[in-house]
C-alpha cells in the first residue's frame, strides 16, 4: 500500500515531534504493509512550508529507513489566499514529488475566494487537486454543495482510513462510508500524526473496504491510484460516482453505519451529531443547488 497523507517530517507542524517518533511512525507503517509514505507537512497560517528544511529532514529520514519504506514529499495545502498566490508563483512546488498532485485542506469557516475560481487558478498552474478528509471538514457540513462542485470540476477526494470504522466519531464514519459506497472516494490514507495517539494504520481500513466493496476497489484506493499520484500519472479509469451528475439522490443516515445505540451522550446532552440532522439529505440538497 502507499500512504499519500502522513505527517512524518518531525518538528514542523502538529505531526511527529522528533526524529525518534518519525522513525517509529515509519516502521509502524511498514509493519502495516505500507511500502511508500508521502510526507505531507501542513502549509497553513500556523505552520509555514520551509521547503529547504523539509527536503533536508526528508533525506535524514531516508538513510535509516532504507530497505524499510520509501519516502516522497508533498504537503497538506491549506486553501487560503496567500498559499494560492505562492502556489501560482512557484508551479508544482507544493505538489507530491513536484509532479502535480496537490493535497488540499479546506478552511474551517470561509473560502478565500469563490471555489470555482480557486479550482480554476490552481488547475491552470498544473495542479491536480485532491481534497483531504472531506468526511470531517466543517465547511462541507455547512455547505455540502461545495463537495459536488469540487467533484464536477475534476477534483479528487481522499478519505481518512480510521474514519471508516469510527475513529473520528459516528458522523465522520457515516459520511465516509456513504462516500465510499457511492464511488466518490479516490484514495484512502492514514493522515497519521503520531506513533501512539494517531498512528499510520491502513490495514484495517483496507480490509473494511475489501469486505464492503470488494478487493478490486481496495486495490484501487490503497495501491493503484496512489501509485499514479507518486508517479505524476493520470489516474486509471474510475467507476462512475453515483448521484453526482444524475440518478438517485445521494443520502446517508447515521444509523446505517453508526447505530445510534452506540453513540454516547456528552455530559447528559444530545449526541454530538444531533445539531446537523440536515446531513440526512446532504447530497439531495447538493444536487438541487447545482454547481
Amino acid at each position: 500500500m502507499i500512504d499519500i497523507h502522513q505527517h512524518l517530517i518531525w518538528g514542523v507542524d502538529d505531526g511527529a515531534p522528533d526524529l525518534e517518533s518519525a522513525l517509529a511512525m515509519a516502521r509502524a507503517a511498514a509493519s502495516e504493509g505500507i511500502t511508500r509514505i508521502v510526507c505531507t507537512p501542513h502549509a497553513n497560517d500556523f505552520y509555514p512550508f520551509p521547503a529547504a528544511l523539509l527536503a533536508e529532514r526528508l533525506e535524514e529520514l531516508r538513510a535509516p529507513l532504507q530497505g524499510v519504506v520509501e519516502l516522497s514529499l508533498g504537503c497538506e495545502f491549506h486553501l487560503n489566499a496567500e498559499n494560492i498566490e505562492d502556489a501560482l508563483a512557484h508551479p508544482l512546488r507544493y505538489s507530491i514529488a513536484n509532479r502535480g498532485y496537490l493535497l488540499v485542506e479546506f478552511p474551517a469557516m470561509v473560502l478565500p475566494l469563490p471555489l470555482a475560481e480557486a479550482i480554476y487558478r490552481l488547475q491552470s498552474a498544473g495542479y491536480k487537486l485532491v481534497l483531504t478528509h472531506p468526511e470531517r471538514c466543517p465547511m462541507l457540513l455547512r455547505q455540502p454543495q461545495l463537495l459536488t462542485e469540487w467533484m464536477r470540476k475534476g477534483g479528487l477526494l481522499q478519505l481518512t482510513a480510521s474514519a471508516l470504522y469510527g475513529r473520528f466519531g459516528p458522523a465522520a464514519q457515516a459520511f465516509g462510508n456513504e462516500l465510499l459506497e457511492r464511488n466518490w472516494i479516490h484514495f484512502v490514507a492514514s493522515d497519521a500524526h503520531h506513533p501512539q495517539w494517531r498512528p499510520p494504520h491502513l490495514r484495517q481500513a483496507y480490509r473494511h473496504v475489501a469486505n464492503k466493496m470488494g478487493t478490486e476497489t481496495a486495490q484501487r484506493l490503497f495501491v493503484t491510484n496512489p501509485q499514479a499520484v507518486v508517479a505524476g500519472m493520470e489516474l486509471p479509469e474510475q467507476p462512475e460516482p453515483l448521484g453526482l451528475e444524475s440518478g438517485p439522490s445521494l443520502r446517508f443516515h447515521l444509523e446505517k453505519f453508526a447505530p445510534t445505540g452506540r453513540v454516547k451522550k456528552r455530559d447528559g446532552g444530545p449526541p454530538p451529531w444531533s445539531q446537523i440532522r440536515s446531513w440526512r439529505q446532504l447530497f439531495s440538497r447538493s444536487s438541487a443547488a447545482g454547481a
